[in-house]
């Protein structure tokens, strides 16, 4: 189904020809002033100099040709804009177009393409903390984009579990209990099925271990040389990897389940390391990968570059691999795997320099084709009032867990205050509600500004929030509860300037959500539909909708709100939230 944009533009652009100009000037866009008009064309400006004419005759020839039956308006108007009203009876078939065509008639743009996108990035042993958050959120918008046009979408979790933190576990926990049978070389039976820790004592052993390298030379030193060994497949070693991955797995798919947030792939590191060998053997075969300091390098800087443009350390002059290497492994077993169209990264900004270099790399190997798209979304951080990297009371780093549970325990004492829902459906709703304040007042920034968060305005029910587009959805449910059967009702023409406005922010929707996926911005769906929820509440406090008494007036009302109602709902599923019957 072609935006309306595009049919208007094609009427104007008709209107041109047949005035005797290039139709290449019809192209219209939304009005800058609302107040006058609906649309407008510029057009005649410019052909003015193409043609040698006054702008005003360019434009007045061309609104003489555009049909009454389409426009209520066509007018020209100094120094050559064209205004432009639609007729409702347009609006009417347009939408009532939309309420029976599949998915609102948006284009399917990625039929038939596969989309690869890496995001949570989550660090095995350590727990998720919010500097998580933003990539869990944007990542899994994203993804439900790309997935509502039509793509194949894999979410890649991308876990880090193969670096250095592996090695400072074993250890520090070599130092802890040496005597177990996984350090023990001439050991050669069945390692124990339990692990030697649980989460909590591996949360523990992880940063003393960490803190410790930093001031003990000998413990670094052990930790590179355990990371070495659990790399080149010590047995002990893989075997206590396995009981770390086993006991942080589980508590990390929980926090992301609780979040809403899901993986289709859930491979990390160590997944792309058996790549690793062939990779290095191709890129020395082919001269990209070079010695530099007893160090395997792949230089990527090329002529005309601004700044500089370090080369991608492949093998550390100890024989250890990095994170430039796992990362160009990993993308020889996506493009094996998955045969993407296109590999979406979401990670801080602060790591632009990191993909630019890797993509430098895989385009320059042939790693990745030029036929397959790669993007880096990087994204800012989340700020405390302060302005500053949001933290805990004293000073730490909030985990994701506990951020999640604060945010809960908040709206849930709003729900009970207000008595917004019985007792037994208080649970679920704050969970609907928190969640909306939470990843709304995320996502309805840029992806890539740093924002404060703010709970108490997150979670308000007035204003560009989470909770007021629900509460929006949840009155319209209302209405539609009290008419009855609403369900496959007629749109009608509208009569009133609120109704207007309303069918034309319904009209918006296709080119905002291409927007949004074209530029990877879920903040264009929050700015959609805070416009739409508004149109809505105009509309609903201007109008008797169930007072009608004109029957088929009324079902006309009902089917547009059930219409919005279905768009707003869409949109926040794309967002990654849902919407209580009960608010």
């Amino acid at each position: 189904m072609e935006k309306i944009l595009d049919i208007i533009s094609a009427k104007v652009s008709q209107a041109f020809a047949q005035a005797g100009y290039d139709a290449a000037y019809g192209r219209v866009t939304v009005s800058n002033r609302p107040d006058l008009c609906e649309f407008q064309c510029n057009g005649a400006l410019a052909a003015a100099k193409a043609f040698h004419c006054a702008p005003m005759q360019i434009a007045q020839a061309v609104a003489e040709k555009l049909s009454p039956e389409d426009f209520e308006l066509a007018e020209a108007v100094k120094p050559g804009f064209l205004n432009l009203r639609l007729c409702g009876s347009f609006l009417q078939h347009y939408l009532q177009a939309m309420a029976t065509t599949p998915d609102y008639g948006v284009e399917k743009l990625g039929q038939g393409k596969t989309v690869v996108v890496d995001y949570g990035g989550p660090n095995v042993a350590k727990p998720l903390h919010i500097g998580h958050l933003r990539s869990a959120i944007i990542g899994e918008s994203m993804k439900r984009i790309y997935r509502f046009f039509g793509y194949h979408a894999i979410g890649d979790i991308h876990l880090g579990d193969w670096g250095l933190q592996m090695g400072l576990i074993v250890a520090g926990l070599r130092e802890q209990q040496p005597e177990l049978c996984y350090f023990d070389h001439d050991y050669v039976g069945p390692y124990p099925e339990e692990a030697p820790f649980t989460l909590a004592e591996l949360e523990q052993i992880y940063p003393a271990a960490s803190a410790r390298k930093n001031v003990d030379p000998a413990f670094a030193e052990a930790a590179h040389q355990a990371t070495y060994e659990l790399q080149n497949g010590r047995p002990g070693y893989r075997a206590i990897w396995r009981h770390i991955m086993r006991v942080s797995l589980a508590d990390i798919r929980k926090i992301y389940d609780n979040l809403d947030v899901h993986f289709e792939s859930w491979l990390g590191e160590s997944d792309a390391d058996p790549f690793i060998p062939d990779m290095i053997a191709r890129l020395k075969a082919q001269g990209s990968a070079v010695e530099s300091e007893g160090a395997l390098v792949f230089p990527v800087a090329q002529e005309g570059d601004k700044k500089e443009m370090p080369p991608c350390i492949l093998i550390k002059s100890d024989g250890a691999v990095l994170y430039d290497t796992t990362e160009l492994a990993t993308m020889v077993q996506r493009m094996q795997d998955f045969s993407p169209d296109k590999i979406l990264y979401l990670a801080d900004k602060r790591q632009s320099l990191h993909f630019e270099q890797v993509f430098r790399a895989a385009r320059k190997s042939g790693i990745v084709p030029e036929t397959v798209d790669m993007e880096f979304l990087g994204f800012g951080t989340m700020n405390g009032a302060d302005g500053k990297p949001f933290k805990t009371r004293d000073g730490g780093v909030m985990r994701l867990e506990q951020l999640i549970a604060d945010i809960m325990d908040f709206v849930r004492k709003k729900v009970v205050e207000n008595q917004i829902v019985p007792p037994e459906q208080v649970e679920q709703t704050a969970k609907q509600i928190a969640m909306a304040a939470l990843k709304y007042g995320d996502l309805s920034n840029q992806p890539t500004k740093d924002y404060i968060f703010d709970l108490d305005r997150f979670a308000a029910f007035e204003g560009n929030t989470g909770p007021y587009i629900l509460y929006t959805v949840v009155r319209i449910k209302s209405i539609l509860a009290k008419y009855g059967a609403w369900q496959n009702l007629s749109i009608q023409a509208p009569e009133s300037q609120s109704e207007k406005e309303l069918m034309l922010a319904i009209t918006k929707l296709a080119g905002n959500l291409e927007t949004a996926l074209r530029t990877s911005s879920p903040n264009v769906i929050c700015s959609y539909i805070y416009e739409l929820a508004g149109c809505v509440n105009k509309f609903y406090h201007e109008t008797r909708i169930l007072g009608e008494e004109n029957k088929d007036r009324q079902a006309g009302y009902i089917a547009l709100i059930a219409l919005a109602k279905d768009i707003l709902e869409t949109c926040i599923s794309l967002l990654g939230f849902s919407a209580p019957e009960r608010m």
